[in-house]
């Protein structure tokens, strides 16, 4: 059950990555779609790293 979880964080920490990196790329970019996925990536790596931790 843990190790499905961990996996579907990762996957979802390796999507907003490439959101992120596409919204980047863009000339119009949108500063507060960018900042809002990279509070959403910072909340999944934490949550990563819990569940690493308690195993």
């Amino acid at each position: 059950m843990v190790e499905a979880h961990l996996k579907a964080l990762q996957r979802r920490h390796a999507e907003l990555d490439e959101k992120i990196h596409k919204e980047l790329t863009h000339s119009a970019r949108n500063e507060l779609a960018i900042r809002r996925m990279k509070e959403q990536k910072l909340h999944v790596k934490e949550e990563i790293e819990r569940l690493r931790a308690t195993g």
